[in-house]
């Protein structure tokens, strides 16, 4: 296997992870002729199409002439008819163009199963199919399927194997195929439904960190939301995880203290800097020690609240900015010693910790 033809699929994987976080305005006419094509397929005449400015806007629409019958609410997707009958047609597709491979794509496609596709499997879980899931409310794995139906990581695998690894689609397969690409590249998220179709605009803003090795992102950002959607509706995220408004906003020991949800907490603990968090809450120094598993560092430990306490790390990694960054772990109350609190976070005892030739 070449390193110009990994070189290819990866460049094949971000142009797909740039339509995955485009905030371009929808390609209506091209997604319209993309999704009729796709409705054709299964022997339905186009929709009339309902256009809506975010995934939340769609679930609470009712398309104008539209009577819904009972079984057509939003909570009872999983018995919509036409989900599941366009999930079904692409798993047709893909064992389709699965039998196109002989044995001399086969390291390819291993290869490109993992760096294109599960990379931005990733990357979409992290980030556009996030707010799917907020804005449904059901967590459905019916629902899920359908929205995965629509990732474009599967997109990207197949249009990898045949522009990088050489794999011959037949001119139906090509047709088929490209018809749920230009889907992809086209608009947001859609919803079928006989004689109507609702999509979804594109986001107008997304903001993304780098968190794996193969270039994959997540949702995050720490002065405003993270994604955003014409009709203002988003989703704050720090590192990945959906968080209230006020961790972006206004972070406060106060908030802290009353926010039932641990990682919610972190997170905003995080946001202040857990060094900052420390004097602002006036949390009792319990004692130091010198880090056995990272020399040169120091672990403090620190009274939190009831039966808890907080141990203060620094991370034995190099983060990306090159930095190394403080963290806190909350450990039990009945812990003395910072080394013998850090070995409890691993499941170790002390002496078993202060072993480690370096932990990460």
């Amino acid at each position: 296997m070449s390193v110009l033809v990994q070189r290819e699929a990866a460049a094949i994987r971000e142009e797909w992870l740039g339509w995955a976080l485009s905030t371009l305005p929808a390609d209506r006419t091209a997604a319209e002729a993309a999704i009729s094509g796709l409705y054709r397929l299964i022997d339905l005449a186009p929709p009339r199409f309902h256009w809506v400015s975010s995934p939340v806007a769609a679930l609470v629409t009712v398309p104008p002439g539209i009577r819904l019958r009972p079984s057509e609410a939003v909570e009872r997707m999983p018995e919509w008819p036409l989900p599941p009958r366009f999930a079904a047609l692409m798993r047709a597709l893909c064992r389709e163009l699965d039998g196109r491979l002989r044995w001399v794509h086969q390291p390819m496609d291993q290869l490109i199963r993992l760096r294109v596709r599960g990379s931005l499997s990733r990357s979409a879980d992290g980030t556009v199919r996030r707010p799917l899931r907020l804005a449904d409310g059901s967590g459905s794995r019916a629902n899920n399927l359908w929205y995965g139906t629509q990732c474009p990581s599967w997109v990207a695998h197949y249009d990898a194997l045949r522009r990088a690894a050489g794999v011959v689609f037949t001119p139906e397969q090509t047709r088929h195929f490209d018809l749920w690409a230009a889907v992809a590249r086209s608009c947001g998220s859609w919803w079928p439904r006989e004689g109507v179709c609702v999509v979804s605009e594109r986001p107008v803003s997304v903001r993304t960190e780098v968190w794996g090795v193969d270039g994959e992102v997540r949702l995050h950002c720490p002065d405003g939301p993270a994604i955003r959607y014409a009709d203002g509706w988003d989703t704050h995220a720090w590192h990945g995880t959906a968080v209230p408004p006020w961790v972006i906003k206004d972070p406060s020991v106060q908030r802290i203290a009353d926010e039932p949800n641990v990682e919610v907490r972190r997170c905003a603990i995080e946001h202040i800097g857990w060094a900052s968090y420390i004097v602002r809450a006036g949390l009792r120094l319990v004692a130091t020690a010198p880090d056995p598993g990272n020399p040169g560092a120091d672990l403090r430990l620190y009274d939190l609240r009831g039966e808890t306490r907080v141990l203060l790390a620094v991370n034995g990694s190099v983060e990306r900015d090159g930095r190394r960054r403080q963290y806190g772990l909350t450990v039990p109350g009945f812990l003395d010693d910072p080394v013998a609190a850090a070995a409890w976070t691993y499941g170790l005892s002390a002496e078993q910790y202060s072993l480690l030739v370096r932990r990460t």
